[in-house]
């Protein structure tokens, strides 16, 4: 992997989710409804988030025809370059089917397995989210680094919920038990900005079982470059069955505790 590529990746990855970002906020139907549930009947997708990844993956294989992709919505393709792409056309779908600010577009670059880029843009926040490996993080021309790690008793949680209710009964016992000890605790609706929040300091620390490898692949990469560790369970790299991000300090104990209480299972 040259910086050049690297570089190129990056650039790539910005004009597609700036293209589709406006795309989404301008374009948003005002009768917007739902195309096809997922998990459950509350796991929906819409016609803008299947537009948007295909407006993503054209303009993409356009550039690097070569390039294999991970869509969220269905987007599988090999490739032969040794770059994956992988695509959250719209993360936070339900937040963006009622009207709500909290979602995004998020696109990263995978080099044979690893995260090489990662971009996520915030149309409704004006904002794009934006790291490239050993590069360090940014949004706009502003270098983020993550906050100083508080006390556990201080510090401000965000977290996410499945669709399936067994695994939200699970997860609000998980809350329950965890509230009484934080400053607070948080569910914006999108995992790519929470992880961005923490690389920005707007949350101390965020955690969530049954994320997807689109969910997470950019926002991982802009914790991880602005300072934050992000793992899974003790010892184990985030998966769907954990995601936690948090600044040294935090990360271990907030891990420890969801450890604790088996945040990891249903």
């Amino acid at each position: 992997m040259t910086q050049q590529l690297q570089a190129e990746l990056l650039e790539l990855a910005v004009a597609a989710a700036e293209r589709a970002g406006a795309f989404l906020r301008d374009g948003r139907p005002a009768d917007l409804g739902v195309a096809a549930t997922k998990t459950s009947v509350v796991d929906v997708v819409t016609e803008m988030d299947i537009a948007s990844e295909k407006l993503i993956t054209g303009f993409l294989g356009d550039h690097r025809p070569d390039d294999g992709f991970l869509g969220e919505e269905g987007a599988s393709v090999e490739g032969s370059s040794g770059i994956q792409w992988v695509i959250d056309p719209i993360d936070g779908t339900v937040n963006y089917l009622y009207g709500r600010p909290a979602w995004a577009v998020s696109i990263a670059a995978r080099k044979d397995g690893e995260t090489v880029v990662g971009v996520v843009h915030v149309p409704m926040q004006a904002e794009t989210f934006r790291a490239s490996l050993g590069e360090g993080a940014y949004v706009g021309e502003q270098q983020l680094k993550v906050g100083a790690a508080p006390s556990f008793e201080q510090a401000l949680l965000g977290t996410g919920f499945g669709y399936r209710e067994e695994r939200r009964i699970r997860q609000a016992e998980v809350v329950g038990r965890l509230i009484p000890q934080v400053r607070d605790i948080r569910r914006g609706g999108s995992a790519a900005i929470d992880l961005c929040d923490v690389a920005y300091g707007r949350l101390d620390a965020y955690y969530e079982r049954g994320l997807n490898p689109w969910d997470y692949a950019a926002g991982d990469l802009i914790a991880r470059e602005a300072g934050a560790l992000v793992g899974g369970r003790p010892g184990e790299e985030l998966s769907t069955e954990l995601t936690v991000a948090a600044p040294p300090g935090l990360f271990e104990t907030l891990q420890g505790k969801l450890e604790e209480l088996g945040a990891w299972h249903d």
